[in-house]
């Protein structure tokens, strides 16, 4: 297993595990690897700088401290949290109103009290996002994993 930093189209940065250096180029050109901030499928390898243990030197240690010793996550906890983001997912499309581009201007006219209030879910952009923020309106991000494995 390898960790990437990757980074997408909106600057939003984060880091993902793969089976090889092949598996992540061939996800990347796919478009299989999506922003958990925004959605985004335009999605490239950052810099990242390379994990040094200059303490287990200092030390005159042979091999790695426990603490330096990272192990690779569990499969079936990374399984079990995309179950649990399919089901947030199936729930909020069946709960609330899907206002698409218009979110923040629905959102705003909830907050404002322009309209009866409740719940909607859509797309903003990152600066709309910022102003909502700005304004007070209370809202959040979802990673929006795809309904079914492909």
């Amino acid at each position: 297993m390898i960790v990437y930093h990757l980074s997408c189209a909106n600057d939003h940065g984060f880091d993902a595990w793969f089976r090889d250096s092949g598996t992540c180029d061939e996800q990347l050109a796919t478009g299989k690897v999506v922003c958990p901030e925004c959605g985004s499928r335009k999605v490239q390898k950052a810099i990242m700088a390379p994990r040094l243990n200059r303490l287990r030197e200092e030390r005159g240690e042979d091999r790695p401290s426990a603490a330096a010793t990272v192990p690779a996550p569990s499969m079936v906890a990374a399984g079990e949290m995309i179950k649990q983001l399919r089901e947030l997912r199936k729930r909020i499309e069946e709960s609330a109103d899907y206002v698409g581009n218009r979110f923040a201007e629905e959102a705003r006219k909830i907050h404002y009290g322009e309209v009866e209030r409740r719940d909607i879910y859509g797309e903003a952009s990152p600066e709309e996002a910022g102003r909502l923020k700005e304004e007070g309106v209370e809202f959040f991000g979802i990673p929006w994993v795809p309904r079914h494995d492909s």
